[in-house]
Parts: structure tokens; sequence; C-alpha cells
């Protein structure tokens, strides 16, 4: 078994380039809306041009638009946040269809690893009382699911069966893409302060370095504070 912790990220898939080329396409969209399509349309006019549509709440503009991301070792409760989200494609880590290790031409159950995230400010170590007076850490328990998980693999039970008894924490990896007004939506949602932690972490992460590649669609969110653990947190504030 593999403890996570801090470990998830993700990767834009979407080049940089392509991602700020879009900008150019949303003004072009904007203005025949308005029929004011005067003079060069380039980067510069179109970062003011979207934050002026922004600022006047004609969002529907930013959905001549597309941003692609992978979101690497984190848990199934926090795919299970991101597939709310309606507006978006969504590929995603089967368990029915995936083990833990391969080898050859199939999985080798002598070498299985779940592999589980673990909330960063939560020590795994610490025993605590079961109900039946055994003692037992995060850990452990979550050993005994591999454990479990391999006897019944073993035993002839299919993984898609055998995933009934896997916890939400086992890491898991999904695709999202969706144009920058949903985009807008899910980091207003997912980095506010009562976000859940670990979807919080990642959106912040992203956020800030989306904001760096196309600042005009992102730029009226700001960090506002920070939890206990110390995580950021942001809200979205009125552009003028």
């Amino acid at each position: 078994m593999k403890i996570l912790k801090n470990s998830g990220n993700f990767e834009i898939l979407t080049p940089t380039e392509e991602l700020k080329d879009q900008l150019l396409r949303i003004e072009k969209a904007g203005r025949t809306c308005y029929q004011s399509e005067k003079g060069e349309i380039n980067l510069e006019t179109a970062q003011k041009f979207v934050k002026m549509i922004i600022a006047r709440g004609h969002e529907s503009v930013l959905e001549h638009s597309n941003m692609t991301v992978q979101f690497n070792n984190l848990s199934r409760g926090f795919t299970h946040e991101q597939v709310r989200h309606r507006l978006t494609a969504i590929s995603q880590e089967s368990t029915r269809y995936v083990d833990y290790v391969h080898e050859g031409d199939g999985p080798d159950l002598d070498k299985f690893e779940l592999k589980c995230v673990i909330p960063p400010h939560c020590d795994e170590t610490v025993k605590i009382d079961l109900d039946d007076g055994r003692k037992m850490s995060a850990e452990e328990m979550f050993q005994e699911y591999e454990k479990f998980y391999r006897a019944l693999r073993k035993s002839g039970w299919l993984s898609e069966d055998a995933r009934q008894f896997l916890p939400i924490g086992t890491k898991s990896q999904i695709v999202i893409s969706a144009n920058f007004r949903e985009w807008r939506h899910i980091f207003e949602m997912r980095t506010s302060q009562f976000a859940h932690w670990e979807i919080r972490k990642i959106m912040d992460e992203l956020l800030e370095k989306i904001k760096e590649i196309i600042p005009g669609i992102f730029a009226d969110f700001i960090e506002a504070g920070k939890d206990k653990n110390g995580l950021k947190y942001f809200q979205k504030i009125k552009q003028v």
C-alpha cells in the first residue's frame, strides 16, 4: 500500500498559445453582438474586451472557448465532486478495468499496491480506539482494505465486483474539458473557503497558473485568506 499526501497535481493539456488565441476568438464573437469590430484584434485588445464583458455580466461570450486539464494522484472523493459540474467533458480512470499493478498480459496480484490519499493535516500513524477494543491507525486500516481486495481478486472476483469494497480515498485520475465560463463557475465553487480541502488545494493551484496564462478571464478571482491548515481560498470580486 502507498500513502499519498500532497501529491495531487494537474497538467493543462491545452497548449498555452491555443489558450491565448481563444481570447481573440472571444473578442471576435463578442463584437459580433455589438457590431463594434474596428481595428486589429490582438491579445491586448482581447484582454480588455473580456474584462469589460465579464463586468457587464455578458459571460455567454466566454463559451467560445475550451480548456482541457488532467488531474493526477487525487482521490475518488475529488472526482465525485468534480463530476457534479454538468457542463464538462469527463474521462476518468476506471475501477472496473484497471488493476493497480500490471505485468505481462494481466495484473500481478502478488505485487498489487493500493494507493490512498490521506488528508495532509491528519496523522495516519496514530492509533485510534475501535468499538471492539482494538487499536488501529488509518494507515493500518488502508492496509486491511488492500489485503481484502487482493484476497477477493485471487479468489476469482472480477475487479468490477471487488471494487465495491475500495475506500473513497483510493487514488484516481481524471481529465476534464470545459469552456472558460464553466471553469469560472468551477473556480468560484471549488476555491472558496467552504470547498473541501482536497479539491480546493488543486483548484487553487490551477487558478493561479491559468491566471498567469490568460489573466483577463480570471482576473476577478483574488486570494481572500487562509484556513486553519494554511490552505488558501479565493473569492470573486465585482470588476469595474
